[in-house]
């Protein structure tokens, strides 16, 4: 698949959520990127704005195995990867696999959740596979996370593990519609008549693995290279925060920034794409120190400054690279 081909599928994807989902476009781009990077997504937003919607509707529309896993205080690891079950027909432990099977898992309310079920995820996460029992077990490909989380002031919330947050490929938030999306959604109450708006697959499972092979193809020059690594390095020397962004999250930045190059059909990564995409893709992985978060810094707003810190590098297109699109 060419990457305009996967630029105007990706578009597609985006444009069937839309019709079942109020909410902001570059949110559900940036969805996508993380999708066709390979990464997981974090949704934080108070209850209500259509965080298990936007998970459902995207696996709908990509024609993927879905499975939802509700996290609660009380849920045990074993609820999530699954458990080894006595059969007496034949006097041996079966592996009954969990919900975690599955091509797009919604972790709906991920930090209701004790620490330790939620680090349930962690193998599963970064490999692609669950271990039971010292039996590994791997899981389905494509393997998506869409995980969904409520703000940690509100009650009976668990703040997630630093390792948890940093596998999270992106974190976003869908956050209130605009004026013409509150009356989107006042008239489809109003109108019990008609039906609610319902999202059709638009590819399928192998079509996605070949989306997923697309940004591999994406040229990502010295200068934007480079430029990714300054961005990350200002994030450890900021003196707001006591642990920057990882060398996993330098890897996770270099790859959905190729995604996001894809999205706008580009064979190759400029600056904006990284600018973009920073701050979902790396806010989540800092930690602020105590004086920071007494005066309410937010982890944003120091990606903001990183961002008007380092300097932009100035590029031509790679010789035999298309050029972006009209």
């Amino acid at each position: 698949m060419s990457v305009p081909d996967a630029a105007s599928t990706a578009e597609a994807v985006v444009d069937e959520v839309l019709s079942a989902v109020v909410a902001d476009r570059t949110v559900l781009e940036e969805i996508t990127a993380g999708v066709l990077a390979r990464g997981h997504v974090l949704l934080e937003d108070v209850p209500g704005t259509g965080k298990t919607l936007t998970a459902r509707s995207f696996a709908t529309a990509l024609g993927l195995e879905f499975s939802r896993i509700q996290f609660t205080p009380d849920l045990m690891p074993s609820d999530v990867t699954g458990s080894y079950v006595f059969e007496e027909e034949t006097g041996e432990f079966r592996f009954t696999p969990g919900p975690v099977f599955a091509n797009v898992v919604l972790a709906d309310e991920i930090n209701r959740a004790p620490p330790k079920t939620q680090s349930a995820l962690l193998e599963a996460m970064e490999e692609g596979q669950v271990t039971v029992d010292g039996e590994t077990h791997d899981l389905p490909d494509p393997f998506v996370v869409i995980a969904t989380q409520n703000p940690v002031e509100q009650e009976g919330t668990f703040e997630l593990p630093e390792a948890q947050r940093d596998r999270f490929m992106i974190k976003t938030s869908l956050g209130y519609p605009d004026a013409d999306g509150t009356r989107e959604l006042i008239d489809r109450r109003a109108d019990r008549d008609r039906p609610d708006p319902t999202v059709e697959p638009v590819v399928g499972r192998e079509d996605v693995r070949e989306l997923q092979t697309v940004p591999e193809s994406v040229t990502v020059e010295g200068q934007i290279r480079d430029y990714l690594g300054e961005l990350c390095r200002a994030t450890r020397e900021d003196g707001r925060v006591d642990v920057g962004v990882s060398p996993r999250g330098v890897q996770r930045l270099f790859e959905v920034s190729r995604a996001r190059a894809v999205l706008d059909g580009r064979e190759y990564v400029v600056p904006d794409d990284v600018r973009h995409i920073a701050k979902p893709a790396l806010a989540h992985r800092l930690v602020l120190n105590p004086e920071a978060s007494v005066h309410g810094t937010s982890r944003r707003a120091v990606v903001d400054a990183v961002l008007e810190t380092v300097e932009v590098p100035a590029m031509e297109p790679p010789e035999g690279s298309a050029s972006p699109p009209q």
